[in-house]
């Protein structure tokens, strides 16, 4: 089917709570995504994170077919290979003990949730079940993950709310001390806010975070569906932070274009949470695992040096563009803000008619290419937004 039939259907059929740009990818290959006529993208959003390796990376997708081939689903009530393969390559390479195996981010931060509270109840009884977020975060679209955002936009429409959260402003260490009372259990944290604007909490205050729990017996849990899985440069964003949360979160780019989430756990969290206690039907599927165990294949440390390098490349680039005010994030996480007047809106629909796909977050330009992207992928997308800024700006400064 060409774009116009396709899009027609789409909307005809599918409940319209997506903003979709107005193309169809019909394939994809590496770096590029194509259309039915032939329209070619280089895509600087890898899927918001999830396309790791690029699309249909070979050695990923033979081993989903193999696995497909062999064994597509089981349930948690048998064992499976490759998931107590991914399971164990996962605590190993994090230092976490446990993990659980969910579907998507939101879900994995509804169980980090469930067990934060768990061990609290388990060691002060009932009571004891609030959880602190950051004023500016996102944690997913669940209810409880809705209620974990603390960004008011997301508080409408759909209440009544889960009660048990409150909000502290980033950065400010005091303030949220203040929160922490006989009822906490929990500090929830995204060390970069990605939907937020792509924001980088400041070292020293994360630290002091870890600190409070430590002092407090809070579960630290800290969400890495973004910023996980060598999207910063390292396998977790809480490397560069010198941290060791409790709980960590993991998803997106975790099986390499298939859906899955993670919750690692440390001993002390893990062992309150026993038979019965949370649960997944698809969680842990073997082709979404073989895939995921190709992702972490391929993240090397050679492989994560290459992306902290070409992180520094694209920053440095973005920073001599034509009215780009700021550029924050980390390794291949970027968030880029424009002069007043140019909206990232405008620059993505530019790019978007260049053969450029790239992300918005908030007012912000974000991008999160394939962590397989090379120096000249970024040099043509530097030029594909350098014409663009220079086309736009004068028209609506």
């Amino acid at each position: 089917m060409d774009t116009e039939k396709v899009i027609v259907r789409d909307n005809d059929y599918v409940l319209h709570t997506y903003k979709r740009n107005p193309i169809v990818i019909e394939r994809g290959h590496g770096m590029h995504a194509y259309g039915p006529e032939g329209q070619d993208y280089l895509d600087f959003t890898s899927g918001i994170g999830v396309n790791s390796l690029g699309y249909c990376d070979l050695d990923w997708a033979d081993a989903v077919a193999r696995q497909a081939h062999k064994l597509q689903h089981t349930s948690n009530l048998y064992y499976t290979a490759p998931c107590s393969k991914l399971a164990k390559r996962l605590c190993r390479r994090t230092g976490m003990n446990k993990v659980f195996f969910g579907n998507s981010g939101a879900e994995a931060n509804e169980g980090a949730i469930k067990a934060a509270r768990k061990y609290s109840f388990d060691r002060y009884g009932a009571g004891r079940d609030q959880i602190i977020t950051l004023k500016n975060s996102f944690h997913g679209r669940t209810l409880a993950t809705l209620t974990a955002t603390g960004q008011d936009g997301f508080h409408q429409f759909f209440g009544p709310f889960n009660d048990g959260f409150l909000y502290a402003a980033a950065g400010d260490l005091g303030a949220l001390t203040k929160l922490v009372d006989e009822h906490t259990c929990a500090i929830m944290l995204e060390l970069i806010q990605g939907e937020g604007g792509v924001v980088p909490l400041d070292p020293a205050f994360v630290l002091g975070v870890r600190s409070l729990c430590d002092d407090r017996d809070l579960v630290l849990i800290v969400d890495e569906v973004q910023t996980g899985v060598g999207r910063t440069g390292t396998f977790l964003a809480c490397e560069q932070y010198n941290l060791r949360p409790d709980i960590v979160t993991l998803a997106k780019g975790l099986g390499g274009g298939l859906p899955i989430g993670a919750v690692l756990l440390n001993d002390r969290v893990a062992g309150c949470m026993g038979p019965g206690t949370h649960g997944s039907t698809f969680g842990g599927n073997p082709v979404v695992c073989a895939g995921a165990n190709v992702v972490l294949d391929r993240l090397s440390d050679s492989f994560l040096a290459g992306v902290r390098q070409h992180g520094e490349q694209l920053r440095e680039g973005l920073e001599k563009l034509p009215h780009v005010t700021a550029v924050d994030g980390m390794g291949l996480m970027l968030g880029v803000q424009f002069e007043e007047g140019i909206t990232a809106q405008a620059v993505l629909d530019a790019c978007r008619e260049r053969g450029l796909l790239v992300l918005t977050a908030k007012t912000r330009m974000r991008l999160l290419p394939p962590l397989i992207v090379t120096a000249h992928d970024i040099e043509r997308a530097l030029t594909i937004l350098d014409e663009v800024l220079c086309s736009m700006a004068p028209a609506q400064r």
